[in-house]
């Protein structure tokens, strides 16, 4: 009988057959909390789908069962395109295949235990939930405590098949917000948003965690991704880490000239910060290898279509989509060259 799973296998199969001789890094899914959350437990992305209770505008659907079942199938999947990848592909064509996870780091909302205890909860809600099914073959105790029979069970068979099952991680970070425990939220309708009884948030006392850009979930806060990576060095024994996405936004505003939509100095402030910090956490022993900016070029950026613009090129959507470099391609040009 074929499994929901099984799809994707024979998908990846032609992928690795008609493609292996040339690609040598391969990852099986992007982001998979990101169509998760939003697609069915906040619906604002496709397909639409989360509890009619939330008010929400879905087209139907459970946020206290969905996300967690959508998940389980995407970590199946992936987990049966590496081993298919592993048994009949690896030792011919000599390549590597992973996963990209995408990660938000935590601060306590303060020093007090309960918001620290809470920011972990929400790194295992959003990054655990995936990373250690694939490090150790099940989901964090954090979310079988609190989700208990509403999250699936791994078989034996299926842990084994999880665990271990990248042989590098992608990783993308862009921001870091603040966590407080709420207990109140157990009193709320079962919902993966209010199950890890977090509250979320880029300001503490009206103050915001750091600058913001254009797009609502972005607060610039550059020692978050040290911090991320430290805390997966600790927790996940030190894995092979290419940061896969790294980026800010800036509103795309027709009113300003060529000149001035090219001379991006918070983007390369963001990218000198984040590069520094993650040069720290290189020197501390974190295992990356790879840095990737999001992104080459301005793009169709989720929900937020062409209002926002993420690239270090300019691509003016009036007139041919001719491309221009802004100011941080030439100085990513320039740290490139200076590394050598």
């Amino acid at each position: 009988m074929q499994r929901p799973w099984d799809d994707f296998r024979d998908y990846a199969n032609v992928c690795f057959e008609e493609f292996g001789n040339k690609v040598k890094h391969w990852t099986t899914l992007n982001e998979p909390w990101t169509y998760t959350s939003r697609g069915y437990a906040t619906g604002n992305f496709p397909p639409g789908r989360c509890s009619k209770w939330q008010k929400l505008n879905c087209t139907g659907g459970d946020s206290a069962t969905e996300p967690y079942l959508v998940a389980h199938h995407q970590l199946l999947a992936h987990a049966t395109a590496v081993d298919l990848y592993r048994r009949k592909y690896q030792a011919s064509q000599n390549g590597v295949i992973g996963i990209t996870l995408v990660a938000n780091w935590f601060v306590p909302l303060s020093q007090v235990p309960r918001h620290q205890l809470a920011a972990v909860r929400a790194l295992d809600f959003m990054f655990g939930w995936f990373m250690d099914p694939i490090t150790k073959g099940e989901y964090p105790r954090t979310m079988r405590s609190l989700v208990r029979d509403r999250l699936p069970k791994f078989s034996a068979e299926q842990s084994m098949m999880v665990n271990g099952s990248f042989d590098f991680l992608g990783l993308n970070y862009y921001t870091t917000n603040y966590a407080a425990d709420s207990p109140r939220l157990k009193l709320a309708k079962p919902s993966y948003l209010t199950d890890s009884t977090v509250t979320q948030t880029g300001e503490r006392n009206g103050i915001p965690i750091g600058p913001k850009a254009a797009s609502d979930f972005l607060f610039v806060y550059p020692q978050g991704i040290r911090d991320l990576l430290l805390y997966l060095k600790k927790r996940y024994n030190n894995p092979l880490i290419y940061i896969t996405e790294n980026g800010v936004d800036e509103v795309n505003n027709d009113k300003l000239s060529l000149e001035e939509a090219l001379t991006d100095k918070m983007r390369v402030q963001y990218h000198h910060d984040h590069l520094a910090f993650l040069d720290l956490a290189i020197k501390e022993g974190v295992n990356v290898k790879g840095y990737f900016v999001w992104s080459l070029l301005d793009d169709f950026e989720w929900s937020s279509g062409y209002t926002v613009r993420f690239g270090i090129y300019y691509i003016d959507y009036k007139d041919g989509l001719k491309r221009y470099p802004k100011l941080s391609a030439f100085w990513f040009k320039n740290f490139l060259q200076n590394k050598k």
